[in-house]
């Protein structure tokens, strides 16, 4: 491992509390794509398999942002714990619906429930930022857990879609919701690196989607969840078509380790120059890798295509949690982050749901116009809406950093490099 990553870890703690994150975060590439497979294997529909999994997403858009600013203001261990008992109860329904041939509505329901689960990723994020704040090392950090989240794409599709197809339908989405159930219990025991909740006179009045650059970046996620949520289903379809629908999950793991190798090299880089700039290349690039999707054929060649395309997604996902930082306030963080999930799971609901009308009506292989056409937009929203990224928040707010003050987990983490 590089030395900035060997530094990374040196504050006591660290080690824990990315572990429980990755464990966390194993359901994100899980259970939407076990839903896929389960459903689609279960009733042959297409359709109803992305409508679900769109389903997992916008409930996970409406409610995450919700849990994220309880978690602000009343810590991460009072809030996530119930949090998550509420999505467990959603994917045992789900699971015991699809088993018992219940109807769509139920079915519904559940996946409704489901989307309860709180955004790990942003909850580790916001560990990091405590303890390195004001320091290079945070870089370091946003892009080690931008690697972690593309290792778990790369295993979970291959485990949810594996098990689901040599074991039993359910099997996949029941791995997914005992890695949830272990993640955010084994995270929430973790108190000593839990950022403090912040007191009543330090909160923020409204949302912090009331930031005109968070704003931008949110819709222009979207756009790029769709990207993301298309190519899962349309790739599933794909492989099916051919005659090889296991095989799906390597394609999407292939496509996950892209990013993961570029998040890798993007992380002991020392980057100059305006993040604006660079998110907006990056959203750029990752719409033009779109393109050769449209010319596939057979698997090979998709997965060189998609590999291609994952090396552009890590250091966007980088930079624009940085820009975060500039547009929000300190007393928001963990919202801010949440709601750039929240976008994500917006598009990706919009692309499967879209993806698997596509491919029921048309095939598989035209299901791959859903993330090229989605990729434009994203691009579009980005141009549109640049120039409000370029003028950061006039106010920090909300802490007591803002006003010269550090945090004890930050002086810790500067004795550890020292």
């Amino acid at each position: 491992m590089p030395s900035p990553y060997r530094a990374l870890f040196a504050p006591p703690g660290t080690r824990g509390f990315s572990a429980a994150g990755l464990v966390g975060r194993m359901p994100l590439s899980m259970m939407g794509i076990g839903v896929v497979t389960m459903i689609s294997q279960v009733t042959g529909r297409y359709g109803l398999a992305g409508a679900l999994s769109a389903t997992i997403a916008l409930s996970s858009a409406v409610l995450g942002p919700q849990i994220s600013r309880l978690v602000d203001r009343h810590g991460q261990s009072r809030v996530l714990r119930p949090a998550v008992l509420v999505a467990l109860t959603g994917a045992a329904g789900l699971l015991v619906a699809t088993r018992l041939r219940w109807p769509d509505a139920a079915l519904f329901v559940f996946a409704a429930l489901v989307g309860c689960v709180p955004s790990l990723g942003s909850m580790v994020r916001a560990r990091w930022a405590a303890i390195y704040r004001g320091t290079p090392m945070l870089h370091t950090a946003y892009s080690f857990e931008s690697v972690i989240d593309e290792v778990c794409f790369i295993v979970g599709p291959i485990v949810s879609i594996g098990l689901s197809t040599a074991w039993f339908p359910e099997a996949g989405p029941l791995l997914a919701a005992l890695f949830m159930a272990t993640g955010v219990f084994w995270l929430t025991s973790q108190r000593a690196t839990e950022p403090r909740p912040h007191p009543p006179e330090e909160h923020v009045r409204g949302s912090a989607l009331r930031s005109p650059g968070l704003q931008v970046l949110v819709a222009t996620f979207v756009a790029t969840g769709t990207v993301f949520g298309a190519v899962d289903v349309v790739t599933v379809a794909f492989a099916e078509e051919l005659g090889h629908k296991a095989a799906a999950s390597l394609v999407l793991a292939v496509y996950a380790a892209g990013s993961c190798v570029a998040g890798l090299v993007f992380g002991v880089l020392r980057v100059h120059g305006r993040p604006e700039r660079r998110w907006l290349a990056g959203v750029c690039a990752m719409a033009a890798s779109m393109i050769p999707l449209q010319l596939v054929g057979n698997l090979p060649f998709l997965a060189v295509a998609l590999f291609v395309a994952g090396l552009f997604i890590a250091p966007t996902m980088i930079t624009t949690m940085s820009l975060i930082e500039q547009h929000v306030p300190r007393a928001q963080l963990t919202e801010g982050m949440t709601w750039i999930s929240t976008g994500l799971a917006v598009g990706v609901a919009l692309g499967s749901s879209v993806a698997g009308l596509v491919i029921d009506s048309a095939g598989a292989r035209t299901g791959y116009v859903v993330p090229a056409v989605a990729g434009a937009a994203a691009v579009a929203v980005g141009f549109l809406g640049y120039r409000r990224l370029t003028r950061p928040a006039t106010s920090r707010g909300g802490t007591v950093e803002q006003h010269g003050e550090r945090t004890d987990t930050a002086d810790t983490a500067e004795r550890h490099l020292a």
